[in-house]
């Protein structure tokens, strides 16, 4: 099957799935991969509407999990401050330890295009987008945090998904993020 085909396919079926909000692995794991199974994810994908990540290894759904987003997660981020999260297509760019969430792994916004858009606007594009776990300072629980949009524009996720994510890619894996 075409890739394209496929991953509309994927994103369809994920948009009709009912979102898990559980932090254990086999509940946020509908497809029913170990985590063993997990190194080599070759694209994740975000689908802001349904408000998801996949993670992927050679067209195939490896794993997936509800993601928090910004205030506001509609829209693709023009200018920092605006609490978006971009769309496109970007590189998982570097892993961050001290991060002051749960580990972080960052996305390589503003690309090109992103930045020649904000220099025409003549505003800041900002940057600092990443995939991070809970926020060491929260009162509320995985599953509390995960049913509302809290981050400034990165993608949120819980500590236990963080560390399979952490161990599922390398740097330089393509992250798709759409509407």
């Amino acid at each position: 099957m075409h890739k394209l085909t496929f991953l509309l396919v994927s994103i369809l079926y994920l948009s009709l799935c009912e979102p898990s909000y559980s932090a254990t692995s086999k509940q946020s794991d509908p497809i029913g991969s170990s985590i063993s199974t997990l190194n080599g994810i070759d694209l994740v994908v975000v689908t802001k509407s349904t408000s998801k990540m996949v993670l992927m290894r050679n067209g195939k759904i490896m794993r997936q999990y509800r993601i928090a987003l910004g205030d506001r997660p509609k829209g693709h981020k023009l200018e920092e401050g605006d609490q978006r999260t971009p769309e496109g297509r970007y590189t998982l760019d570097y892993k961050k330890y001290d991060s002051a969430y749960y580990r972080a792994i960052h996305i390589s916004y503003p690309n090109d295009e992103d930045q020649l858009r904000a220099n025409a606007l003549g505003i800041n594009p900002g940057g600092q987008i990443m995939i991070h776990g809970q926020s060491p300072n929260s009162s509320h629980s995985a599953r509390e945090t995960q049913q509302y949009n809290w981050t400034d524009g990165c993608i949120a996720i819980t500590n236990q998904q963080m560390d399979e994510l952490w161990g599922a890619i390398s740097t330089g894996t393509p992250i798709e993020i759409w509407p």
